[in-house]
């Protein structure tokens, strides 16, 4: 069974050191010939220009395929629209097109008055550019928006027909979560690749709290797993073993993409892709 396609995805740093720890992030991942690597827009937009920094940087000196998330949140269509001409510009053709979740303080996304309502106008409106390949979020739990999986589902077709060629999900725990959403999917007509995301455990108790947010469900066996582990002091060799399971069980049933949520922490990332038999390959040439 051929080795599966990987991307990776980073986040800007905000402090000098959490720029060396990007940069070590993206040195020892980029020897694995990623697909793509993302790079996020922080909680309520408040990277953006970090983004841009780290986007354009991590192009520039690796040669590597650079996405970068775009949101609506807190931004006007012509601020957002300029920030992707500037992308453009750059030489950047990948964008991750995001509703995004709601700015510190607030419960709810509340659309900026002359900013785009939800992630299709964004969509419709990256895509009439001609200039980006467009990727979007799905969510094979329900969205804390959504009223169910199905309006989930039938609100990601309208992203794909709005202009996104594939679709990276919010991680999850266990394979059949992600396979009755794949099934759920091609029922309502969607044909457009659907790449699962996954989180290699660096924290038991921080994933758990995110987990919580996104409306990711954590299974009993799971929580108890991890209590085990922590006693003998195991949770590292627990988690590449838990993950790389989960990667193999879904390579198995037809996956051929896998995007690895990094929290610019490699190392996990790293030793799950070796036991999957995704191996280092000659640099890549950076351009000038």
């Amino acid at each position: 069974m051929p080795a599966p396609r990987v991307s990776f995805e980073f986040f800007p740093p905000q402090t000098l050191e959490a720029s060396f720890r990007l940069w070590e992030t993206v040195q020892m991942l980029a020897p694995l010939r990623p697909e793509f690597v993302s790079v996020t827009y922080g909680a309520g937009g408040t990277t953006r220009k970090l983004t841009h920094e780290a986007v354009t940087t991590i192009g520039r000196a690796t040669g590597l395929n650079v996405a970068a998330h775009l949101t609506c949140v807190d931004a006007t269509r012509t601020e957002t629209l300029d920030i992707a001409r500037c992308y453009a510009e750059a030489g950047v053709t990948e964008i991750v097109a995001l509703r995004g979740d709601a700015p510190k303080g607030a419960t709810r996304f509340t659309a900026h008055p002359e900013g785009f309502a939800n992630s299709v106008e964004l969509i419709e409106a990256l895509a009439a550019t001609g200039h980006f390949n467009l990727r979007v979020g799905a969510y094979p739990e329900p969205h804390p928006d959504a009223a169910d999986t199905l309006a989930d589902v039938r609100w990601l077709k309208r992203k794909i027909e709005a202009g996104a060629s594939s679709a990276i999900t919010q991680f999850f725990f266990e394979p059949e979560t992600f396979l009755r959403f794949r099934d759920l999917c091609a029922k309502e007509g969607i044909t457009a690749p659907i790449i699962p995301g996954i989180l290699p455990i660096e924290n038991w108790a921080g994933v758990k709290r995110f987990a919580a947010r996104c409306g990711a469900q954590v299974p009993g066996w799971l929580d108890e797993a991890f209590r085990a582990a922590a006693r003998d002091e195991r949770e590292e060799l627990l988690s590449v073993a838990l993950c790389t399971e989960l990667c193999d069980t879904l390579i198995s049933e037809g996956v051929e993409d896998l995007h690895f949520y990094t929290l610019n922490r490699p190392h996990l990332t790293r030793e799950v892709c070796h036991a999957l038999g995704i191996t280092a390959q000659p640099a890549l040439e950076k351009v000038a």
